[in-house]
């Protein structure tokens, strides 16, 4: 009961945030314009490269307290997080200073801006190194939550955050001050309230403090794994920063406003992908420890075909009908013409993406660090070069297509590689029951409502519907063909009613 209900409570908080970030957007635009929005898209930017500097600790906190909690050993994994807390803290306000110090070179000579004052981009800078200093611990404490598969609380706690963070910040821009100054200011106190709560609930998910201290051998015991981990996280975030990082550099900030727009449509995607991730990773640790392997080959079977069935109808629907949808959403025919190609790319390659968080899952369960990183070195050697190319030739559409056709060779090596060394016996069959019956399932729906849309010639809201049929036809489809998922989902449902009578 637990593993579904924290997969529901992961699903709601990803979908919550997804439609905050939608629902806000059009309002940022409006306020700040396309160039202070893309500074918003280079600190979320900033905020993922700056996870290079966790070194894996969240993640091993994760599967530490998910193995421990499974043997009713929680005394150890409080030392721990009393250790890693103090470390946090540290790496915390180091990261404040010297973002602080470069905020200057930052502002005036990396990020390229037409319209506002150099002046004011070093002050936003400036405002961004505060936050990521009051936010940075927020990953520790929301992975021991997730680790004792406490994922409601994170996710209470975050849609709380979000809400809160969204709404007042449109107020602030509308009352207030108009500026992305007074946004950043307003995401500083945001992110002193979320990192007071997730500490509290942190704490109480391991029975409190009582008794805990700093001990270097608990860092000892666990620097192994970690400093793989951490190995494994700075290639993988290079992969998924590289392109954003290098268009920062070589196009103006409305170029890049407009790719992070895109960027935040497809990332809407990762709102069925990251509950998946959060709920398996730590069922799929106590598994391998317990070493029940027939249950670990169920779990990863089921959870591959329903994330393809989830994620696959949203993406190429949302990539068929792109133009459209951007439309309504920011009102802006000429900045939806631009952005709609940067959109179609960016979410079929997060599509994929998405679906190889199941395989990297179990391959941490393992503690298969070494084929994690290795996959990963071999993207960079494509990826790099890639990336460059498109770019320079084609803007943020060529980041885009990059991006696409990255992730069509990380699905390629990553499911080859895996099979090879884990669940040997499942690598076809994997591949062909469980993402290619939803992928066929939802280009078939996809490739007839195109049609009948273009024959019938709609148009803005017909467009919208067309592609909210493709969700639907396309997910009802894959589940039809799909039995054991069918039957999960039944038992699930049966026992849920049960609890409630």
């Amino acid at each position: 009961m637990r593993l579904s209900w924290n997969l529901f409570a992961g699903l709601t908080n990803s979908a919550w945030t997804a439609l905050v970030g939608v629902m806000a957007t059009p309002f940022y635009l409006h306020y700040l314009g396309i160039e202070s929005y893309g500074l918003v898209g280079f600190f979320t930017t900033l905020l993922a490269l700056l996870t290079l500097l966790d070194l894996g600790l969240s993640p091993t906190m994760s599967r530490e307290v998910a193995r421990h909690t499974a043997f009713g050993d929680t005394d150890g994994v409080r030392h721990l997080l009393r250790s890693l807390e103090f470390l946090y803290w540290v790496v915390a306000v180091l990261l404040g200073v010297v973002l602080l110090l470069a905020s200057g070179w930052i502002g005036r000579h990396w990020l390229q801006s037409n319209r506002l004052a150099p002046s004011d981009v070093v002050r936003a800078v400036m405002l961004m190194a505060i936050i990521v200093a009051v936010r940075w611990p927020i990953g520790l404490y929301a992975s021991t939550l997730m680790g004792a598969q406490r994922l409601a609380i994170v996710s209470g706690i975050s849609i709380i955050i979000v809400t809160v963070g969204a709404t007042g910040a449109i107020l602030v821009l509308a009352v207030f001050s108009p500026t992305i100054r007074a946004f950043f200011i307003w995401q500083v106190g945001i992110g002193l309230a979320h990192v007071v709560l997730v500490r509290w609930a942190a704490w109480n998910s391991l029975g409190g403090r009582r008794c805990s201290k700093f001990q270097l051998h608990a860092l000892r015991r666990i620097w192994r794994f970690s400093a793989g981990l951490g190995l494994v996280t700075i290639t993988g975030v290079f992969l998924t920063q590289f392109d954003k990082v290098l268009l920062s550099r070589l196009v103006g900030l409305d170029a890049y406003g407009r790719y992070m727009l895109a960027t935040l449509l497809a990332s809407g995607l990762y709102l069925f992908v990251t509950p998946v991730f959060n709920v398996l990773y730590p069922r799929f640790s106590a598994l391998v420890a317990a070493g029940e392997s027939h249950h670990l080959s169920e779990l990863y079977s089921v959870a591959t075909r329903l994330l393809a069935t989830l994620v696959f109808p949203v993406a190429i629907a949302i990539s068929t009908f792109s133009e459209p949808i951007v439309r309504l959403w920011t009102h802006d025919p000429a900045l939806a013409a631009q952005v709609a190609p940067v959109l179609s790319f960016l979410i079929l390659g997060a599509a994929l993406h998405g679906i190889m968080f199941v395989p990297y899952a179990l391959q941490l369960a393992h503690g298969e660090i070494r084929l994690v990183l290795s996959i990963n070195l071999v993207l960079i050697a494509l990826y790099m070069p890639l990336v460059m190319i498109l770019t320079k030739l084609y803007a943020e559409t060529g980041a885009a297509m990059a991006w696409f056709v990255f992730h069509c060779l990380y699905f390629s090596i990553g499911t080859w590689l895996t099979h090879r060394y884990l669940l040997k016996d499942h690598g076809l069959g994997w591949l062909s029951r469980n993402v290619g019956i939803p992928l066929l399932a939802s280009l078939f729906v996809a490739l007839v409502v195109r049609k009948l849309a273009e024959q019938q010639g709609t148009s803005g809201i017909g467009d919208l519907v067309c592609a909210s049929v493709v969700v639907a036809a396309a997910a009802l489809l894959s589940l039809a063909m799909s039995p054991v998922l069918r039957r999960t989902l039944a038992d699930i449902w049966r026992a849920k009613s049960r609890n409630h009578d």
